[in-house]
Formats: structure tokens, C-alpha cells, sequence
């Protein structure tokens, strides 16, 4: 399934990944775990969602997506209750629908449960490095609706985007990460995190996906403001 990394601005200092498989079903269970086991930068264990709500160690759960409202119901809980949690969905990659809600949820990736072992690494790695998982065709439609509905109105905040934030922000809707906006704008890595973090807080949402959209549907990259 070809992805996108889409990076977002914190990266964890630690060299070992606590990974906590949800799941119910003892044969997948085995099956992701063996993916991971000849990983010496992985620590692999089977845990439930309550466990994870009182478990601050984890690096990144490991859900598979199931169907019906309970699935979405615990995903909410675990991110009502830990915020930061990074939560990546397994699943059939067969329905956009199914990721897109996965994601919007507050998944930070989507791996098809058809993925080779190396992609899932891959996925867990990028993810725990502090970037969004998500499959290409899926970002796609998400931009394209959010194209469809576009509507001029002004961004609902009573903070005025500055010049460099709009360019910024032009590049962070186009797919770029943090070093090419660097580059492309000639500034320092840093710089842009600071701006993205601005930007994050002055729109009122939590990650890089959610403001491109919004900048999309409320018009943020015009200048005429």
C-alpha cells in the first residue's frame, strides 16, 4: 500500500519503542508480534484498551480495527484520556471510509492488515518518530472533499496569519515536511516547527492533517484577509 509520511512536531528521545497490541484474537496476535520480534529497537506485549488508559509507557498502540461503533468509542476513550497517545490501526485496506474515520478518530496511522512486515516496521518507526501514517489514496480524498466544500469565510480565530505562516502553510497543505519547507523557504527546521506550532494553535486544531484541511475549506491561503 503505497503511504505518505506526513511529519508532525514532536519526536520521543528514547531508542526502544514500547509497542501494545489490542487485540482479541490470539492467531493475529502472533502474527503481529512475530513482525516485530527480530527488532532489537521494538518491545512487543499484548494489552487491552483499559490497561493502555493506565499505562504512561507505551510508545505506540497497535489496534486492529474491528467493526461497529465500540472499535471508534475505545479509540476516543484512549485519546480523551491521553491526548499524546499515538495510536496506529490495522486493518482491510480495501475501505477508504474505514480509514478516513480511523484517522479523524485520532489514529496518527493506517497500515492494511495485507502490508509486508517491513511496511508495518516502517509505519511503527515513522509514527514513533512523530509522523502520521496514512495511505496516499485516502490523504487524496481527504483534500479533494475538502476542496469540493470549499467556501470563502474568515479562519475562526481573531489572530491574523502572518505572510511566513501562509507560506508555510501553503507548503505544509502541498505534502511538504518540515525540512523541505525549510529549504524551500531558507530557514531552519526549527523555524518552521515554531511555525507550524503557531499555526496549529492560532486555527484550533491538534495536527498537520486537520489544518490542512481547514485551511483548505476556510480559504487560509489567500492573501485577501
Amino acid at each position: 500500500m503505497s503511504s505518505i509520511i506526513w511529519p508532525t512536531m514532536k519526536s520521543p528521545t528514547r531508542t526502544t519503542i514500547r509497542i501494545s497490541v489490542v487485540e482479541s484474537d490470539p492467531v493475529r496476535l502472533l502474527g503481529l508480534r512475530s513482525i516485530f520480534a527480530s527488532q532489537p529497537d521494538m518491545q512487543v506485549h499484548a494489552a487491552t484498551v483499559p490497561a493502555v488508559l493506565h499505562s504512561p509507557n507505551e510508545d505506540i498502540i497497535l489496534m486492529t480495527a474491528s467493526n461497529g461503533a465500540a472499535f471508534y468509542a475505545a479509540m476516543s476513550a484512549l485519546k480523551a484520556v491521553r491526548p499524546g497517545i499515538r495510536i496506529i490501526v490495522t486493518g482491510p485496506g480495501s475501505r477508504d471510509e474505514d480509514i478516513l474515520r480511523a484517522v479523524t478518530t485520532g489514529a496518527k496511522g493506517y497500515v492494511s492488515e495485507e502490508a509486508s512486515p517491513e511496511e508495518f516496521k516502517h509505519a511503527i518507526r515513522e509514527v514513533h518518530a512523530g509522523s502520521v501514517w496514512v495511505p496516499r489514496r485516502v490523504l487524496a480524498t481527504f483534500i479533494e472533499r475538502a476542496t469540493a466544500s470549499a467556501r470563502k469565510v474568515q479562519p475562526q480565530t481573531d489572530d491574523k496569519i502572518s505572510d511566513r505562516e501562509r507560506e508555510v502553510l501553503r507548503l505544509l497543505v502541498s505534502g511538504c515536511s518540515n525540512r523541505e519547507i525549510a529549504g524551500e523557504l531558507g530557514i531552519e527546521e526549527r523555524t518552521v516547527k515554531a511555525h507550524v506550532a503557531q499555526l496549529l494553535r492560532k486555527v484550533g486544531v491538534q495536527n498537520r492533517i486537520a489544518l490542512s484541511v481547514h485551511a483548505v475549506t476556510h480559504s487560509l491561503l489567500s492573501t485577501n484577509q
